[in-house]
């Protein structure tokens, strides 16, 4: 269990950045690996669990449902449902938009494989279109020049937690009667001109894998319109047209009947417990979230040798993710060296993504080469993530700074 840290103060990193990345200073190496991204789980949500495990539903039942009720009321979205990952929001989203064979779903190829291999499980065809060159989210521009008369959706991602051109999205979805659907599996927290991602009537899935802002161990939520998510319940639930909460609580009935051949997507209440307790926490979370990528950029943002991440006026960024791209002309090494040093100074990191065009399912069925997605192949092979969440401490967030400078200044030309 991870102790919560205290409070970043912004003057105590910049007292010890001026120091530290000073010409005399010495180098400093940390004694112990710091892993990528650890959940940030404390006694609150064990209680939780364990009052779960002691109560009469251990499965989807009355914490489930005040989960959903809190996210709706956090978000101040429309309906919610929830599910065992993001994956099964989007799949069950598109099912419930009817998004079937012949169809076409135009998404970004910088992304997690799962938000494309959804649209192939509803045997529909992904059509990748390249990244804006500042947020990697997916250019609207070039949403609309691939537009088909076999066009059904656009599947957004807001990518690092950054929101996507929400506007300019909705606009050329309405104008072609497209469904917009959100991947924000990074943007829990995020807004897009004032207003939470998953607050609007499209659908909208959410992740609470492990590595989220916030953590049920596994699973998503889906928001959106009341009809909507009434449909993806059933869909999400081997497509009965009654839960197990609802047949053997007081006062159910054991009667059902099954409406579509669905899926097997609920969440328990075990991970909602989690849920509970962390959205709580969510604010507090993000706060330190925000402090850390502050100090990260404070560090970074006048080396010439590193392109720090984004935030665009109108928008609030979650910051699931802190992506460093390399300036490869400042540096004798490439990305993948950069990551090796950095491992050998003991910090974790990872590369978010591997671009959906150069894993050989896609690159093979649809013939994809990284020529035609000119922005995201460049970024693939300059980024890097670096340690973000709340339970990095101050000296946790100084040594990956320490370190990367430190990387820097051997490998700089």
């Amino acid at each position: 269990m991870a102790a919560e840290p205290s409070p970043t103060k912004a003057h105590t990193f910049g007292l010890r950045l001026e120091k530290e990345t000073s010409a005399a200073a010495p180098v400093r190496r940390r004694a112990t690996f710091l892993s990528f991204s650890a959940p940030l789980i404390g006694a609150e949500e064990i209680e939780a669990v364990v009052d779960t495990l002691r109560s009469e539903w251990i499965t989807t039942g009355p914490k489930t449902a005040q989960f959903a009720s809190d996210f709706v009321e956090y978000l101040g979205a429309i309906d919610a449902l929830p599910l065992n990952s993001c994956t099964a929001g989007l799949h069950t989203a598109l099912v419930a938009a009817g998004i079937g064979p012949g169809s076409e779903v135009i998404t970004t190829p910088m992304t997690f494989a799962a938000s494309v291999n959804v649209i192939e499980h509803v045997n529909a065809t992904p059509v990748l279109v390249d990244v804006e060159p500042d947020t990697l989210n997916i250019s609207p521009t070039l949403v609309e020049r691939a537009i088909t008369s076999r066009t059904r959706a656009i599947l957004a991602v807001h990518y690092a937690g950054h929101p996507t051109e929400l506007d300019h999205l909705w606009e050329i979805a309405r104008r072609h009667n497209l469904v917009l659907i959100e991947d924000a599996a990074h943007a829990v927290g995020a807004k897009y001109k004032g207003v939470n991602i998953g607050a609007g009537p499209n659908p909208v899935a959410f992740s609470f894998y492990a590595t989220k802002n916030i953590t049920t161990g596994e699973g998503g939520m889906l928001t959106g319109e009341s009809d909507f998510i009434a449909r993806a319940r059933i869909v999400s639930l081997h497509g009965m047209s009654s839960d197990a909460w609802r047949r053997y609580a007081k006062g159910g009935n054991w009667r059902y009947e099954v409406l579509t051949p669905g899926f097997k997507y609920n969440m328990t209440d075990i991970a909602a417990a989690l849920g509970l307790c962390q959205l709580r926490k969510l604010d507090r979370f993000q706060k330190r979230r925000r402090d850390i990528v502050q100090a990260y950029t404070a560090a970074f943002s006048k080396v010439d040798a590193l392109e720090v991440p984004v935030e665009r006026s109108e928008v609030e960024h979650a910051w699931h993710l802190y992506v460093l791209r390399l300036n490869p002309h400042q540096l004798t090494i490439g990305r993948d060296e950069f990551v090796d040093e950095l491992t050998r100074r003991n910090i974790g990191t990872s590369v978010h993504f591997i671009p959906i065009y150069l894993h050989p399912f896609y690159r093979d069925k649809y013939h994809l080469t990284p020529d035609r997605f000119p922005v995201a192949q460049d970024s693939f092979t300059r980024m890097l993530s670096l340690p973000l969440n709340p339970s990095l401490s101050d000296e946790d967030v100084l040594d990956v700074i320490d370190a990367v400078l430190e990387v820097v200044r051997v490998y700089q030309r």
